[in-house]
């Protein structure tokens, strides 16, 4: 699709949803997908300006003002921030900052999941309340914010003065408020952000204070009216002026690692907040700094807003492309519409096997639920048939391989096909790509598509021949992209992996069922790949979480005369076969014990929690299941400690995990 029809169909999606939300409180979209569209049209005009149009849904930072209210113009802009999803974006908007701001303290706030509205006080009295709408035209709400019992109708100090902040419904009055809608037959909420924005512009007041919204303050359009010279002292001031605030959860930082360590945090603590958040808002504190960095016409140019991944990601399902593995195994992958999912943006994701796709019933043209659990590939979990389009086609198998033709099968007891043939071209580009890939040995200039060039001109047709590389200069600096530096940076990274611990060459092996976490295992288990290759098959089974299939999978590798001459011409080549990493104590309490952290623990953060765990060869785990030996339990630890408790797991609170730290 061209990039003009595109960004007008995004225009048309977005102005559409916009309308729904705001103006009928009907929203048809996710929030989740909103962002997206939004972001993808952003982007599209960011690489096109010429394709810009004066209608851009970017032009505007709210929706529409209603007719049912009267309309009401803001002073000063409301302005919203622009969203991040991951730690890469922190970091570059941390250095975006620093490029005109030496040494910047930033501001850390929750982002209330609700609407934004201004209130106007004269005299300390409250005088109107306006919603955001597009963020110049508001709408007079004052009759109905007046029923919110966390708004002051009058202040503790007899000034004028305009406060903005978040009307939202808290998730007991929620949870109240659905109980008693169900019990009367009535359509349920879909959640609090859109029941708080229905209930704010109800023409009734008297069902608005029904409804027990509440408001909380964060901002002073003007402080320098006030004296106060920073974001915080905002806060300080609001709070003074007997508003409801966060300052006990807001924080403070200085760089990105400690922006991310509050976003960690907050992240933990969030199923227990009262309130729903769906973020992190990050200032610069200095009220000069701010001026010094001023806005566009859209956004602030000193504060931004971290976005914590949707629990619910949904997106179109576009085409399902087969995929060859490097055992030969062909996996369907769904490729849908680009979408956050846990931090990063994707496009593609796993559907398993055939078995996975009738079972969901998935079809091209389908509204998807997309999940990720941390380095987990995304899948497909759900469809949403109330949402399919008439005409779709069922899932149906392909017979032959996509790549070299042959005829699949399907094994004997499994859910997977293969093709059979050991020369398809798939399986051996396949390898070669996982091998150089940055988990396995990590050779930086060697990308998927170079791999796949050197494999089709003979250059690498299997691993050693990366070892072989420098052989082939004249014919390699001749091709497009590369020169005498970039094929001397190349070989310079290919050596630099003779220098690699084991883990490494163990999961670019390719081993089946073998990845960076299992390698480890192994490679810190054993120390050295003769020894792996000298274990017995109850040797390896009898390892934690390496099951009988995965034991019989290293075994065979390991004793297949092909492998072992692999093996011996890398050890010939000068490729390290040790162990590198810190050798792992022994303790009764942690060692091959598997673990789960919950909650905030006062004297450690998780990460060095892990690295002591894994010290004493314990392993950690983020889902509490049946095999988990033991919870680790800090302050709010949120469902995994119920379902600890449920299944009778042992729990350590942090009084026995300092006894057992201390006994080591």
């Amino acid at each position: 699709m061209d990039p003009k029809t595109r960004i007008d169909e995004l225009i048309k999606i977005i102005n559409q949803a916009s309308y729904e939300y705001y103006v009928n409180d009907n929203p048809t979209l996710s929030d989740q997908e909103y962002d997206d569209y939004y972001l993808e049209l952003r982007k599209l005009e960011e690489k096109y300006p010429e394709l810009v149009r004066d209608d851009s849904p970017t032009h505007r930072v709210g929706g529409e003002s209603l007719d049912k209210f009267e309309k009401v113009s803001h002073e000063k802009p409301m302005l919203s921030f622009d969203d991040i999803f991951n730690e890469d974006e922190i970091i570059e908007f941390d250095e975006r900052i620093k490029k005109t701001i030496d040494n910047p303290t930033y501001t850390l706030e929750p982002k209330m999941d609700g609407l934004s509205g201004s209130l106007i006080y004269k005299n300390g009295v409250l005088v109107r309340a306006a919603t955001r709408g597009d963020g110049v035209t508001g709408e007079d709400i004052t009759i109905n914010v007046k029923t919110i019992k966390t708004v002051p109708l009058r202040l503790k100090k007899d000034i004028d003065i305009e406060v903005r902040g978040e009307i939202y419904m808290s998730k007991a009055a929620f949870e109240k408020n659905n109980k008693e809608r169900e019990e009367k037959g009535l359509q349920l909420f879909a959640n609090p952000r859109n029941a708080a924005a229905g209930s704010v512009r109800q023409l009734d007041s008297k069902i608005t204070s029904q409804r027990g919204l509440d408001f909380l303050a964060y901002n002073i359009p003007n402080p320098e009216n006030y004296g106060v010279e920073t974001q915080s002292e905002s806060i300080k001031f609001l709070n003074d002026l007997g508003f409801k605030t966060n300052i006990n959860l807001n924080g403070f930082a200085h760089n990105p690692k400690e922006i991310w360590d509050y976003i960690t945090d907050l992240h933990t603590k969030r199923p227990d907040l009262p309130f729903p958040i769906d973020g992190v808002v990050l200032k610069v504190d200095s009220l000069k700094d701010e001026a010094l960095l001023g806005t566009t016409s859209r956004v602030p140019r000193w504060g931004i807003a971290y976005k914590f991944p949707a629990e619910e990601v949904l997106t179109t399902l576009l085409d399902i492309k087969f995929t060859v593995g490097r055992t030969g195994k062909i996996t369907p992958n769904a490729c849908f519409s680009p979408v956050h999912v846990d931090g990063s943006l994707v496009s593609k994701a796993t559907l398993h096997n055939e078995d996975y796709c009738l079972a969901k019933d998935i079809r091209i043209n389908d509204v998807i639920v997309i999940h990720k659990a941390g380095d987990v590939i995304p899948e497909v979990v759900e469809v949403k048939l109330d949402r399919r389009p008439a005409n779709t086609i069922p899932f149906k198998m392909i017979e032959d391989c996509p790549i070299c033709g042959t005829k699949l099968i399907r094994k004997p007891n499994q859910a997977d096909y293969y093709c059979p043939n050991n020369n398809c071209p798939a399986r051996g580009i396949e390898s070669l790509i996982h091998f150089a890939s940055r988990d396995a040995m990590n050779i930086d200039g060697l990308g998927d598509e170079i791999i796949e060039d050197f494999y089709n001109e003979g250059l690498i047709k299997n691993i050693i021949d990366f070892y072989h590389l420098k052989e082939h200069e004249e014919e390699i600096i001749t091709k497009e992209g590369f020169g005498h530096k970039s094929f001397n940076n190349m070989i310079e990274a290919v050596e630099n992996t003779k220098h690699n611990s084991l883990e490494r060459l163990l999961n670019g092996l390719g081993i089946s069922g073998i990845g960076a976490k299992t390698a480890k295992l192994l490679a810190k288990k054993f120390n050295d790949i003769d020894n792996i290759m000298n274990a017995s098959l109850e040797d390896l089974t009898n390892i934690k979480d390496i099951g009988a299939i995965l034991a019989n999978n290293i075994y065979e590798f390991f004793n297949n005369e092909e492998n072992i001459q692999l093996i011996r011409k890398l050890q010939d080549l000068g490729v390290n076969t040790e162990y590198k990493g810190e050798q792992t104590l022994n303790n009764d309490l942690i060692s091959n014990k598997k673990f789960v952290i919950t909650g905030t623990i006062s004297f450690m953060t998780r990460d060095e929690i892990r690295e002591l765990l894994e010290k004493y060869d314990g392993i950690s785990s983020e889902s509490v299941s049946s095999k988990t030996d033991v919870v680790i339990v800090g302050d709010s630890p949120g469902s995994k400690y119920d379902k600890a408790v449920k299944l009778g797991i042992e729990i350590w609170n942090e009084e026995k995990l300092k006894e057992v730290i201390d006994s080591l």
